[in-house]
């Protein structure tokens, strides 16, 4: 490909922008201007702007060519120097990627790559099966490990809910672990459930991902938010979703904190499938199309109907197809 020449003008202009700080047009970014291809890992975005590491550990803010589409913490990229920064000019294929649908079922990407979910709860603010559920459906259609993290673990009692919870989740073959990252209790055991992987961690904001994050690497300064005492909510404490890596191996993205995890974007057959102990019975239902709502010889609620399969799991499944509905009347 023959290299574009400037015109003196057009390096004049370039010189301004960048001496003024200013962002650099695509149209200016000229091949000659450029130091070779390289690898990279992007580790977190800013508008038309990415923080990426190269092979040797450095971290570069580069500019993003306008053809690229999203590109968000975890995106394995081509990239070339220039200037006092870079430029990305390509993407690799993602092994997978993480959405957040908003209240209108717009989907927004908010990581790549990751090959483990980590789903913090903890004992305040409450933490609800139904919301539990929603992000092991997200981890099970991607085909990511999920791990359920209850974090405050000193604050866990034997009757308090939270303690059920995680009872009933190892019974269906979740791992579970039981940390605080306020005392270190757990921490060496999580440690070795992160180790090797992409984890991201989510969860209602309070329940102290960041929390749980600094307490991993405490060399870095990560965002630590104080949980509201009117409302028990917490206060969002992340803004942009963050790749960093673990001193002991493996990588975690911090991503932005919510309080609902909408599936608005999935299928009520891949909802289904989510459900991990429901597909061993779907198979049996007499219709291939059952909706397991009031159809004859539907071996889902028969499973129900003689404890097989929780009613609880069962009525969140429930609700969640509701959610679905709800958001194909209002869009």
């Amino acid at each position: 490909m023959a290299k574009r020449k400037l015109s003196k003008q057009q390096t004049e202009r370039v010189q301004k922008r960048r001496q003024a700080g200013g962002d650099v047009p695509d149209s200016t970014l000229a091949d000659h201007l450029l130091g070779p291809e390289q690898e990279g890992l992007v580790l977190s975005h800013y508008g038309k702007h990415a923080d990426v590491e190269d092979a040797n550990g450095t971290v570069v803010r580069c500019h993003l060519r306008a053809n690229l589409g999203n590109i968000v913490a975890g995106d394995k990229v081509i990239w070339r120097a220039g200037g006092d920064g870079g430029v990305v000019t390509a993407l690799f294929p993602r092994s997978s990627e993480l959405h957040r649908p908003d209240a209108f079922g717009k989907l927004k990407l908010v990581a790549a790559n990751v090959t483990q979910m980590v789903i913090v709860v903890a004992p305040e603010p409450q933490a609800h099966a139904n919301l539990i559920d929603r992000y092991l459906v997200v981890a099970e259609n991607l085909e990511l490990e999920p791990l359920l993290l209850a974090n405050k673990a000193d604050l866990l009692t034997d009757d308090d809910p939270l303690a059920q919870l995680l009872a009933d989740y190892r019974a269906l073959g979740y791992a579970t672990s039981a940390i605080s990252a306020r005392t270190g209790q757990g921490m060496a055991e999580l440690r070795s459930l992160l180790a090797g992987k992409t984890s991201i961690f989510v969860g209602q904001s309070g329940v102290g991902k960041s929390s749980v994050i600094q307490s991993l690497l405490p060399h870095e300064s990560i965002k630590v938010g104080e949980l509201s005492e009117q409302e028990l909510k917490g206060r969002h404490t992340t803004t942009h979703a963050r790749l960093y890596h673990f001193p002991f191996g493996g990588d975690c993205i911090d991503s932005p904190g919510i309080r609902e995890f909408g599936l608005w974007h999935l299928s009520a057959q891949q909802v289904e499938q989510g459900f991990r102990e429901f597909r061993q019975h779907i198979q049996n239902c007499r219709f291939r199309d059952c909706s397991h709502n009031q159809e004859p010889g539907c071996a889902l609620r028969e499973a129900v109907e003689n404890g097989t399969i929780s009613a609880a799991r069962f009525q969140s499944y429930r609700q969640i197809l509701i959610s679905l509905d709800s958001v194909e009347m209002r869009t």
